[in-house]
């Protein structure tokens, strides 16, 4: 089984994902396409939860066969599970690597750069949810699924709030005195989180309360399997979203909701408008067959080849130079100040430099999909 509007929910992660990471200048960039500057949520911010929504959702369907076997379970399948996790890691190494290999070459940068690579990504923290995730639904009962997200939830809330960190206040939610930045330190060390930095906004100890996103996609699509495709779904579907927002919401007035720490408020909230936009989707295509959603659903099907690929044209882009000097601008920036800027303005003109990365984008994945091209991990 199959669901075409998962694949366009999909589509529409990956969409936007590339639509907030490609402005043509991060100074001129309209506020709902931005990211909270800490606490707080914008459209921009439901990009990446919805995306390891849909990642946790997809295996209700993968992992099926195996479930439904209780008595054994094959030993191929973690093998498939940690081959799939170590190649989504290793894929967003190499985009992080591929930013100081290109400075290096092109740039003249010290190759002691390398020592400072970043060790964590979007890649890295889907691969590793990924493979808790599944690990956790092929050895625990549904009731303790439940039981480990209520537990990651709960216990993330207090790990943040209650463990004084460098002179810090016990609940400082602050990039320098929060404890999960404080276990990142620890474990990868400084040099290795983003832009060297005090925490890393997918570092190791906030994966765990993005396990929970994933296993609530689960949840979903558990749930979805054994429903009927009516309207009845749809409306069950939002009522639980809209239930999750109010309840993430409420949660927030006591653990903020913050992309950057993944907080446990942050997780409900977002699966509830992962749940909303699931059931718009699912009303329209699955229910009423409206075949709006095919563009879409052409890039849901090379998601992660997207995300990949457009990460090393941007990085390539943004570390050539068009000219010589030291004032000689990227090639990204040229772009976008010559072919954008002079008709559209600067804010206009940098969204409408992120609209065309996007419909490139789509040209090519549509030309994989009139070839019947779907790269698989």
């Amino acid at each position: 089984m199959r669901l075409k509007s998962l694949d366009v929910f999909r589509g529409i992660a990956i969409a936007s994902m590339i639509l907030v990471n490609n402005p043509g200048s991060w100074k001129q960039v309209y506020p709902p396409l931005e990211h909270a500057e800490w606490h707080g949520c914008t459209p921009t911010d439901l990009v990446f939860p919805f995306f390891l929504f849909i990642v946790g959702c997809a295996m209700s369907f993968s992992l099926s066969k195996y479930i439904q076997n209780t008595t054994k379970i094959e030993t191929n399948i973690y093998w498939r599970i940690a081959r799939r996790a170590t190649i989504l890691f290793i894929l967003g190494l190499l985009l992080n690597t591929s930013s100081i290999a290109l400075d290096v070459l092109l740039n003249s940068a010290p190759i002691e750069n390398f020592s400072k690579i970043r060790i964590m990504g979007v890649l890295q923290r889907i691969g590793l949810a990924y493979a808790i995730s599944a690990i956790a639904i092929l050895n625990l009962s549904p009731r303790n699924q439940k039981l480990l997200a209520i537990v990651l939830l709960i216990g993330y809330w207090s790990a943040l709030t209650v463990f004084a960190v460098g002179g810090y206040s016990t609940s400082a939610l602050t990039p320098e005195g929060n404890f999960g930045g404080y276990v990142d330190r620890i474990i990868l060390g400084s040099q290795h989180l983003y832009k060297g930095g005090p925490f890393d906004p997918e570092g190791l100890f906030s994966t765990l309360p993005a396990v929970v996103t994933v296993l609530a996609g689960y949840f979903t699509g558990e749930w979805l399997r054994v429903q009927q495709i009516k309207t009845r779904t749809s409306i069950n579907l939002a009522i639980c979203g809209l239930s999750c927002v109010v309840i993430g919401s409420l949660w927030g007035f006591i653990f903020p909701i913050n992309k950057q720490l993944w907080t446990s408020s942050y997780v409900v909230f977002t699966a509830g408008w992962a749940l909303l936009l699931l059931a718009v989707c699912y009303e329209t295509i699955e229910v009423r067959d409206w075949k709006w959603g095919r563009p879409f659903e052409i890039m849901g099907l090379n998601a992660i080849f997207l995300f990949v690929a457009s990460g090393i044209v941007a990085r390539i882009l943004l570390k050539t130079h068009i000219g010589s000097g030291k004032t000689a601008p990227t090639t990204y920036t040229w772009i976008y100040e010559n072919w954008f800027l002079p008709w559209a303005g600067p804010l206009n003109g940098s969204l409408a430099f992120a609209v065309t990365a996007v419909l490139f984008w789509w040209l090519i994945l549509y030309g994989m999909y009139r070839r019947g091209w779907e790269i698989k991990i």
